[in-house]
């Protein structure tokens, strides 16, 4: 069974030199997030729900 390619993609809070940051893909099953400085180490994911009460968290920081 072969992985499809994800869609990585930079938060536009990013700086433009692209460093120290975090890569996020979305797919229907799972929210896929690496680093972006060592894009070899394996990300880590988590279901939609759980990203959607992550980002509500992260927005009232």
């Amino acid at each position: 069974m072969s992985t499809p390619e994800l869609d990585w993609f930079k938060s536009s809070y990013s700086s433009a030199q692209g460093d120290d940051c975090v890569e996020v893909a979305v797919t229907e099953q799972a929210v896929h997030v690496r680093d972006s400085k060592d894009v070899t180490q394996v990300p880590f994911s988590v279901g939609p729900d759980s990203w959607a009460h992550f980002l509500a968290f992260a927005a009232k920081v």
